[in-house]
């Protein structure tokens, strides 16, 4: 890989704190809908995400959202791969693949976990379980996070995603 200065586009994450009970207070989209790292059930290699399930978490059908589903998980699974990083490493999620299991409702506590099952060079790979406060599995994922040194130029994405959509040609009054 080339080495160069990072654009102002790319990735730019905070430098993680040494004491992993201050990430807790670290912004995200996590916490803007209400979850928490849970520092207290967090240790080497798994990470815990949780938090009580309000109205603006579901959807028409008045269960969960998928998408909180997919947010526990992200969270859960790419804090657990953060704590592999050197400090002149970034990462960010390449894939996410989400099991809805049972639906989750109003009130409920939702927890999910997250472990590292393998990290390489450049690829790691996580597990993951949310679980109600009763212990019911609700949903499971995996996924994978690209790692990159800060100097290098990450990988391109494929040209069809990278070319800039035009808009589509009028159409012909008949």
């Amino acid at each position: 890989m080339r080495s160069r200065r990072p654009s102002p586009q790319e990735p730019r994450p905070a430098p993680l704190p040494a004491d992993w009970g201050e990430v807790a207070h670290l912004i995200g989209f996590h916490n803007s809908i209400g979850f928490r790292l849970d520092t207290h059930r967090s240790r080497e290699g798994i990470i815990t995400v949780s938090g009580r399930i309000e109205h603006h978490h579901l959807n028409l059908n008045r269960v969960v959202h998928g998408g909180v589903y997919c947010t526990l998980l992200d969270t859960a699974l790419g804090a657990a791969v953060l704590q592999t990083l050197a400090s002149d490493e970034i990462t960010a999620t390449t894939s996410l693949y989400v099991d809805f299991l049972r639906p989750a409702r109003l009130g409920q506590v939702l927890t999910s976990q997250g472990t590292v099952t393998r990290r390489g060079r450049h690829i790691a790979f996580a597990d993951g379980r949310i679980h109600d406060e009763e212990g019911r599995l609700l949903g499971s994922g995996r996924g994978t996070w690209y790692i990159w040194k800060k100097t290098e130029i990450p990988p391109s994405p494929p040209a069809a995603v990278a070319r800039t959509r035009r808009p589509p040609p009028p159409r012909r009054r008949r």
